[in-house]
């Protein structure tokens, strides 16, 4: 049992630091490829921090486990509200004024109302796996349309875009780039590949479902990336990407994570999912529009009291979690 635990947190780190590896290559080669630094920040760079999550997901769904992508999925936006955005949030309060979070705040609460209403009749289909995969590439194009048409009005003042696009990392030469790309991508299949397997095997061991492993170690560990990527941003005063990072990571989880259960593995899904996680990604969710937009003018501030109330939710999901595995 030991070794398989061992396994999973090697794993589990490897797949966080080829995640970074893989944007570094990808990023560095775009650039060097002449494309523009602001497409790279809202692509390239937004989707790495939701690497480990879509990895993870594929391999758990080749595997036949589409419960532990779906709470893999459904944990994160969970964890990433209430624990990275409680934390961050309790270490410095937050500043809000980017009018692309304003809008991608609302459409978050839709998709995960979406979500909530796929789930809800226990089975994901092969057709809503692919509609919701659409609907990311979607996204993005008209996330990039908009930029694109902002910065050739010179009219290009969003901070979080601005932001985004400061924070890329460094150029480094095209072999590098290419080295790193390779490395990060291999890294990545061959961690979630070992993850999976040792995760599987601890459930199993314990009697603990497939989607409560997705729920808790899997989840919290894929959003480590999110938590350490919101901290530097506060820290750097950029409060606008730290929200970002995690708005933006949780319309991925449910746009790109997600989809892989119903594409891959489509079927059945454990009823506990419709029942009780969901429901609580929902609640977290809403909550978070309300603390964000009870201002009625201008930005949003988050304080440490809404940071210690999101932290105080994440625990109590805890407890509820592994109450009910004691139980069963």
């Amino acid at each position: 049992m030991l070794e398989h635990v061992g396994i999973l947190l090697v794993a589990l780190t490897v797949l966080v630091w080829s995640a970074d590896k893989f944007v570094l290559g990808a990023s560095s080669l775009a650039r060097n490829l002449g494309i523009s630094p602001m497409i790279i920040g809202l692509t390239i760079v937004a989707m790495g921090s939701s690497a480990p999550e879509m990895m993870v997901a594929a391999t758990a769904s080749f595997h036949g486990n589409p419960d532990t992508a779906i709470g893999n999925a459904i944990g994160s936006n969970i964890t990433n509200i209430a624990l990275v955005l409680g934390f961050t949030v309790l270490v410095k309060p937050m500043m809000v004024s980017s009018s692309t979070i304003k809008q991608e705040l609302p459409l978050l609460l839709l998709l995960t109302l979406l979500a909530y209403w796929i789930l809800s009749d226990d089975f994901f289909s092969l057709g809503e796996g692919i509609a919701l995969m659409i609907s990311f590439f979607v996204f993005i194009s008209i996330l990039l349309i908009k930029a694109l048409k902002q910065r050739k009005n010179n009219t290009l003042d969003d901070p979080l875009i601005i932001e985004a696009e400061q924070e890329l990392p460094e150029a480094t030469s095209t072999k590098k780039s290419i080295f790193w790309l390779i490395c990060g991508i291999t890294l990545l299949v061959l961690s979630a590949h070992f993850l999976v397997e040792s995760s599987i095997f601890i459930a199993k061991a314990y009697g603990i479902s497939d989607l409560v492993i997705g729920l808790t170690i899997i989840a919290i560990g894929t959003s480590l990336p999110e938590l350490a990527a919101s901290i530097a941003s506060m820290l750097k005063k950029e409060d606008d990407l730290a929200m970002g990072n995690i708005v933006g990571s949780n319309i991925f989880n449910i746009l790109a994570v997600l989809p892989f259960a119903g594409i891959i593995a489509p079927g059945a899904v454990n009823p506990e999912a419709s029942l009780r996680d969901v429901p609580v990604m929902l609640a977290i969710t809403a909550l978070l529009f309300l603390l964000c937009f009870s201002r009625k003018s201008g930005g949003f501030r988050l304080t440490r009291a809404k940071g210690a109330l999101l932290l105080l939710c994440f625990i109590a999901y805890q407890i509820l979690l592994f109450s009910q595995i004691s139980v069963s």
